[in-house]
């Protein structure tokens, strides 16, 4: 009797059912952990997307990059519009393509933030030497590199609102996650030092508690620049986001399974109890990662303070 082709070529045996469940089961889990993640809504994680989205130009096309809730707040806040001046002039002599690469993302979220602005963010790219005015980046803050290797080059961003500006002088892959961030912080400063408002009792003894944090992650303040400050309290948040984010998975991970063992054979009661325990850890974890963004937030701000105080 001669083999079938199945036989012929080893065909692979049929899955047990069991196999199949638990590979059900394994897929639930993670979905239902990445939704919980998700559900924070912190910026942090939204941007850690945009490494996907590829070198080609956004401005051409509409932008695919979902801005986070606090970015999206803060530009609901806009009356009239930021100019955005943005400078990626790269010579591909001397410039690594994953910076070009990076450029091209910078350049899609630049195109969400127009978007979601709704006309009130003007973005102008400066993206060749014929169109850029060294004199006017170096106003603009933006710092020149690689000279020594071939034509300066630019990657940086300034923007102005109402007269003030606030320059990121020279934008890197390395900080890549902390950039929508950065840039709503800036926006978000444009706007307040626009809007001058009484000052609160609360939030004077907020800003004292941010400079003492200040003073003890950068103990010699003279000796630092305003640009290293901030990679240094940057620094410090990401960390602290970290520690927060691994703290979250595992409690989140942990009422997960709580809720999974209650809804075989327990009580609609207990049931209940097991998802109020999953949602109170989901917000409780999700208030600790604002409160850290708030502090953050405090920190830059009093250590900008500090500094023009200095001069």
């Amino acid at each position: 009797m001669r083999p079938s082709r199945a036989q012929r070529f080893g065909a692979a045996p049929t899955p047990r059912p069991s196999e199949v469940a638990g590979a059900r089961t394994i897929l639930l889990v993670a979905t239902v952990f990445l939704l919980g993640i998700a559900a924070s809504g912190f910026w942090f994680y939204t941007v850690s997307q945009r490494g996907q989205a590829g070198a080609s130009n956004g401005a051409d096309s509409p932008p695919t990059i979902q801005l986070s809730d606090a970015t999206r707040a803060v530009l609901s806040r806009l009356e009239s519009p930021v100019e955005a001046r943005f400078y990626a002039v790269l010579d591909p002599a001397s410039v690594p393509d994953s910076v070009t690469a990076f450029a091209g993302r910078v350049d899609q979220l630049l195109s969400a933030y127009q978007q979601e602005a709704g006309g009130k963010i003007n973005v102008t790219r400066f993206n060749a030497q014929s169109n850029l005015n060294p004199n006017a980046a170096t106003a603009d803050g933006i710092h020149a590199f690689n000279l020594d290797k071939g034509e300066a080059c630019y990657l940086g961003l300034a923007l102005v609102f109402k007269g003030r500006k606030e320059s990121l002088p020279r934008l890197s892959p390395e900080w890549e996650q902390a950039l929508e961030p950065d840039i709503t912080r800036a926006i978000a400063r444009l706007l307040d030092a626009a809007q001058p408002v009484p000052v609160p009792v609360a939030v004077s003894q907020i800003n004292t508690a941010a400079v003492q944090e200040v003073k003890a992650l950068i103990p010699d303040l003279a000796a630092v620049s305003v640009e290293q400050g901030k990679r240094i309290l940057q620094d410090a948040a990401l960390k602290d986001f970290t520690a927060a984010a691994k703290e979250m998975a595992a409690q989140v991970r942990e009422a997960e399974q709580r809720l999974s063992q209650v809804m075989q054979g327990a009580s609609e009661a207990e049931q209940q109890t097991a998802r109020t325990h999953l949602q109170q850890v989901q917000k409780e974890q999700t208030e600790k990662l604002q409160e850290i963004a708030a502090r953050s937030k405090a920190q830059l701000d009093a250590f900008q303070q500090i500094k023009a105080a200095a001069h």
